[in-house]
């Protein structure tokens, strides 16, 4: 099976791709722009792998992405290509708006018209899976609430708002137009190779810096953490079994309010990174309360009891076992996150309006 992945240099991309590769037989199309969080650093292990290919293609390209698909003639798109930081897309939602739903609706457009030109097998085992986020439903004002496949949108910020519309165009491509597609909703990542823009990623580089850990509010907003290797295990699972017109919502069962993430990450450091900068006695020192963003939600949280029952998927780490595999790997991989800082981000607070 030969499967297109866009935005395959990206966090949650790469992931996949180096999922497929390393535990499948199936084939990669990586097409991704390559924007500023685009990394294929963090493809090296499958760069040279026979049944891996990229492609620099903007999906909002549409006649680059018809290239690509009469070429590579795919069997499954898993659609990932997306601007997906909220503090950015306060500061400029344009390039949220064109990539997440101009991007998408050309997406679907060119795959609407490879798939009638498909026959027989090849047209009835198409798929196309939409990769999408929990924070198209908005707040959870219930703390005993959970996120299902049934919940209304109520997205708060450029980026959700912009993730919504394109899950909108999803659906509708679907019941217009017949397009076998499947929607998957998330909750927040974490892992190797994520761009130091996110919390975790900056608190574990801040704290090796000695630099101030900015925690906005009071750090009481609560996210459901997903370790990214458990994620890419549920997307292939849904691109290749999940049933067409379905929606699944995945989740890892790890509800952190945010200061206690950046607590747990600075407890580990006192651990595995025990010779501080100098001037400083303990990292939680550097926990700093800084303005709370505009719009931020205060609590996501994800039922994800359809996708354990009907696919058989669910996490395998807790967040005390992934949090520990990731401040590892950024202390082992010193090399990655040194160049993917070297100018092109400064660690500096996006999203204050």
């Amino acid at each position: 099976m030969k499967i297109l992945v866009t935005g395959g240099a990206g966090f949650i991309g790469s992931a996949v791709v180096r999922h497929i590769i390393h535990r499948t037989t199936d084939t990669v199309v990586n097409v991704d722009k390559l924007t500023y969080a685009g990394n294929l650093e963090s493809l090296l292990t499958v760069s040279d792998n026979p049944r891996y290919a990229f492609e620099q293609v903007d999906v909002c390209d549409g006649e680059e992405l018809k290239r690509v698909f009469e070429i590579h003639q795919p069997n499954v798109v898993m659609h990932l290509a997306a601007e997906s930081h909220v503090d950015r897309s306060i500061d400029g939602p344009a390039a949220f708006i064109e990539t997440n739903i101009v991007g998408t609706y050309n997406l679907l457009e060119v795959a609407r018209q490879y798939w009638h030109s498909l026959e027989g097998d090849k047209k009835a085992d198409f798929r196309f899976h939409h990769i999408s986020t929990d924070e198209v439903y908005g707040d959870l004002k219930d703390t005993t609430d959970l996120f299902t496949e049934k919940t209304s949108y109520e997205p708060s910020s450029p980026y959700s708002a912009s993730k919504a519309s394109s899950d909108h165009l999803v659906r509708a491509w679907h019941r217009t137009y017949g397009l076998p597609t499947v929607v998957t909703n998330c909750s927040n990542n974490y892992g190797p190779y994520h761009f130091p823009e996110k919390l975790i990623p900056l608190m574990i580089l801040n704290a090796l810096d000695g630099k101030a850990l900015p925690v906005y509010g009071d750090g009481m907003q609560i996210r459901d953490w997903l370790f990214v290797e458990d994620h890419a295990r549920a997307l292939y699972k849904v691109a290749t079994e999940g049933v067409i017109g379905e929606t699944y919502n995945i989740g890892g069962h790890n509800e952190k309010a945010n200061v206690e993430v950046v607590k747990t990450i600075c407890a580990l450091l006192e651990e595995l990174a025990p010779n501080k900068p100098k001037g400083i006695v303990r990292y939680q020192d550097l926990i700093t309360y800084v303005k709370d963003r505009p719009g931020h939600d205060v609590r996501y949280a994800i039922d994800a009891s359809k996708i354990e029952c009907e696919l058989g998927w669910k996490p395998e780490e807790t967040f005390e076992s992934g949090i520990r595999k990731t401040v590892q790997w950024y202390l082992d991989n010193k090399d990655w996150w040194s160049r993917v800082l070297d100018g092109s981000y400064s660690r500096e607070r996006l999203g204050q309006n």
